[in-house]
C-alpha cells in the first residue's frame, strides 16, 4: 500500500525557516512514475490552497504569497521532494500537504496526513 508521508513541520518564530519533506512508504515515488509534485496548505477555517509545484524536468511554480521565500526541490531521482520555507510569517501557519502527479497517481486524488507548521509572531 502506498502512503504519502509529509514531515518537517513544527513551531518556529516569524523570520525562521523550516524544511518539509514528502516521500512515500511502501514504494518509492520514482518507482511509481511520478512526474510532478505540488505542495498545498490549509489554515484553520480556510480552503486548501496551492503553495508550490515542481515538475520532474525542474520547472517550478509558486503562489504569489510565497515567491522569493519558499523553494521546492527534489533529490536526484525524485524519491523525496522538499519545500524549503524561509522568512516565515504568521500567515504561513497551516497544515502542509504534498500531492504527487503522474504515473501511479494519475487519476487518483491522493493526499497524505500533512504536517503542521506553526509560525509564532
Amino acid at each position: 500500500q502506498v502512503q504519502l508521508v509529509e514531515s518537517g513541520g513544527g513551531l518556529v518564530q516569524e523570520g525562521g525557516s523550516l524544511r518539509l519533506s514528502c516521500a512515500t512508504s511502501g514504494r518509492t515515488l520514482s518507482s511509481l512514475g511520478i512526474t510532478a509534485m505540488a505542495w498545498y496548505r490549509q489554515a484553520p477555517g480556510r480552503q486548501r490552497e496551492f503553495v508550490a509545484s515542481l515538475v520532474i524536468n525542474g520547472i517550478t511554480n509558486y503562489a504569489d504569497s510565497v515567491k522569493g521565500r519558499f523553494t521546492v526541490s527534489k533529490d536526484k531521482v525524485m524519491n523525496t521532494v522538499y519545500l524549503q520555507m524561509n522568512s516565515l510569517k504568521a500567515e504561513d501557519t497551516a497544515v502542509y500537504f504534498c500531492k504527487p502527479g503522474g504515473g501511479w497517481f494519475s487519476g487518483r486524488d491522493y493526499w497524505g496526513q500533512g504536517t503542521q507548521v506553526t509560525v509564532s509572531s
